[in-house]
């Protein structure tokens, strides 16, 4: 078998409400995407989505002719270019997408197939006041979710934990609360100053004193030894590793046992195979990985099927924010992924990825 093509489809959704995420310096009225369409010579068709792909076409020629069916030289390949250009992790998504086909498998069962749905935790990304933030957990709650996360902008701290606690009150002690200080990486064009290690050391005593199950990315990625300290003192599980872009890097942090929880997203950090390997690294050293999800559906399918696979825990990332953030307007360019009324996001049982993409609306989006 052979890549035929690869067709790389910009797409972007007009957000209405806007959504402004909290760690964007920057907000945005619409979310850019990038669909990837892997075609080969047998007539299989691979999908895969989570980052813009900006400049790939570039290095297209790479791939043309290759076997898709070789993930690991297409990992390597993907790497290679990961070096001079952006993250095409998506690509391998797609390539995942063939195999599971051509095996007539889920991919998560060629990941090891530990589990067929995942718990999955609300994940907000909007700023909210205190009493709006514990009206979204009360019906976050209520929908069947056991757990979210509460995103805390570093410049308004005391309103972040506020929100926490108003949660905390509002949902009581048999729903997990996590909170995310976005310090381990910047978006583009933020050149703020992180917050100091004393400051953040008070946070987490605060935030342990209400339950919170971790605290996720509290500095930037290379104070290993404030992160260590941060747990030591406070108790608090750290979490980070979401944006790391390579499996050296993440290998470090887990060899310096930096974190509890490493969150590697399989669209934008290393991958799928790789994201494996951290999986099984941090397992063996009792440590947990479920990994950062933000993007799109295809995005968070393709971190579903490693997560099931490896058998990750305790939860799976689900973005979701409503108004402004829903599995609909996330998934916009394909049949929405929701949880059940237990909570669990179900791996689709078809071949490969198991998304259904709406081709028409793909039409519609696409710039």
């Amino acid at each position: 078998m052979k890549i035929t093509a690869i067709r790389l489809t910009r797409l972007k959704l007009p957000l209405d409400p806007p959504f402004n995420a909290s760690w964007d310096p920057h907000p945005r009225r619409d979310f850019p995407a990038t669909l990837v369409e892997v075609q080969t010579d047998s007539g299989l068709v691979g999908f895969g989505s989570g980052d813009t792909m900006d400049g790939f076409e570039a290095y297209e020629h790479l791939f043309l002719g290759t076997d898709p069916l070789q993930i690991l030289n297409q990992v390597r390949r993907i790497e290679t270019i990961n070096f001079h250009g952006g993250r095409y992790w998506p690509l391998e998504a797609a390539l995942w997408d063939i195999i599971g086909q051509v095996a007539g498998l889920p991919v998560s069962i060629l990941f090891g197939g530990a589990r067929d749905r995942l718990l999955a935790y609300a994940s907000c990304g909007e700023l909210k006041s205190p009493a709006d933030r514990a009206e979204s957990a009360l019906a976050a709650k209520d929908r069947g979710f056991r757990a979210m996360k509460i995103r805390i902008a570093r410049d308004r701290i005391e309103e972040g934990i506020a929100a926490v606690r108003a949660a905390r009150n509002a949902v009581g002690d048999d729903f997990d609360l996590m909170v995310d200080l976005n310090q381990m990486w910047r978006m583009s064009g933020d050149i703020d100053a992180a917050l100091p290690l004393a400051r953040v050391q008070r946070i987490a005593a605060e935030l342990s004193d209400l339950g919170v199950l971790w605290l996720e990315e509290p500095l930037p990625q290379a104070d290993v030894v404030g992160a260590q300290r941060v747990r030591a003192q406070t108790g608090i599980q750290i979490a980070g590793g979401e944006m790391v872009r390579t499996i050296a890097e993440l290998s470090a942090l887990i060899e310096a046992d930096a974190f509890d929880i490493y969150q590697p997203d399989v669209a934008l950090s290393v991958g799928m195979y790789r994201a494996r390997q951290v999986a099984e690294s941090a397992n063996l050293r009792h440590r947990m990985f479920t990994p950062h999800t933000w993007s799109n559906g295809l995005g968070l399918l393709a971190n579903l099927h490693v997560a099931a696979g490896v058998d990750a825990g305790p939860y799976l990332e689900f973005p979701y924010d409503p108004p402004g953030w829903t599995p609909e307007r996330r998934d916009f360019f394909l049949e929405p992924l929701d949880i059940d009324s237990t909570g669990h996001l179900l791996v689709p049982t078809a071949p490969g990825l198991g998304a259904n993409i709406d081709h028409a609306a793909v039409k519609r989006y696409t710039v």
